[in-house]
């Protein structure tokens, strides 16, 4: 982390509140501040939750949330009742005046903002709800799905080619000419796919791309390729990789091939493990230089 990181994560802080109106007073109009809004909200999800379940959703201390409570109460939005099961406590509830209230509020809440995206036209908005969404997933992450390798959609290769270059330009160091190679090798694998040769499999993780691999022909007899095996930093240390690998060899098996092969380099030692791990051996071991770095060209063969 570094100075410009903080700096960049409080500039959208700055930028959001404003947009969003978190600096006024009470929202959009309403009575309510910020933080009333929000219990109000929690009231109207939650079934009969009790002050301190709410304070931990929200983190508030126990003082604001009693006062807010208090308020709520003396212009008849909530009730409360014993909680049959913990005698101490009180299970709260909107009142019918509560829901109206709640309602308009979230009506008015949902027309600016719906009025704020439609100012922004459809390619800055979806680069809005892109960007909000994978921020809400940083701070709450969705429960792991499970993990479906599927075949290719539209969209699949160009997303692969745009993520590999940006992961192993970050990691890696490499330059454009990297984003060249993937791009023609998927297009040569689109163009010539031969279903009887050749397959592709996509990680999908809860509807995004956690990673992929590709099995071609290669130029020797009997002899398959795996290429472009890839996994996203979110999904590493899950086992998907080694799942990928396992899963092009045995397709290379079901299709007749009796060895396959395929190139590494020698700084990508994470992937060098799962090739060895699956039974792999590496052929041949030499400096070269590509996509802008001093790096070891490897090709690793394993007979099936």
């Amino acid at each position: 982390m570094t100075d410009s990181d903080v700096a960049t994560l409080r500039a959208f802080n700055r930028a959001y509140t404003l947009e969003l109106g978190l600096l006024d007073t009470h929202l959009d109009g309403s009575p309510f501040t910020l933080s009333e809004a929000r219990v109000l909200y929690e009231l109207a999800h939650r079934e009969s939750p009790t002050a301190a379940d709410i304070a931990r959703a929200l983190h508030l201390d126990r003082a604001q949330m009693s006062r807010t409570l208090k308020r709520f109460a003396a212009r008849g939005l909530t009730e409360a009742r014993d909680n049959p099961a913990h005698g101490r406590q009180q299970l709260l509830s909107l009142t019918a005046e509560g829901r109206s209230v709640f309602a308009g509020l979230n009506a008015s809440t949902q027309q600016r903002i719906a009025m704020m995206l439609e100012d922004l036209g459809p390619i800055r908005r979806q680069k809005l709800i892109d960007a909000a969404r994978a921020i809400t997933e940083v701070f709450h992450p969705e429960p792991s799905g499970a993990v479906i390798l599927r075949g290719m959609q539209s969209g699949d290769l160009g997303m692969i080619v745009h993520r590999q270059m940006l992961l192993y330009g970050a990691e890696f160091g490499y330059d454009d000419s990297y984003e060249t190679l993937i791009a023609r090798i998927l297009a040569e694998f689109l163009e010539a796919f031969d279903p009887q040769r050749d397959d592709a499999w996509i990680a999908d993780l809860n509807g995004r791309i956690a990673g992929s691999v590709f099995l071609t022909a290669d130029d020797q007899p009997d002899t398959a390729r795996l290429r472009l095996l890839y996994v996203e930093p979110e999904a590493r240390g899950t086992g998907l990789g080694r799942r990928l690998v396992e899963t092009c060899v045995g397709k290379a098996r079901a299709l007749g091939y009796r060895r396959i092969v395929l190139w590494t380099d020698g700084q990508l030692k994470a992937a060098r493990k799962l090739y060895e791990r699956a039974g792999f051996t590496r052929l041949e071991a030499k400096p070269a230089r590509y996509f802008g770095q001093e790096i070891v060209s490897e090709t690793w063969a394993m007979d099936i």
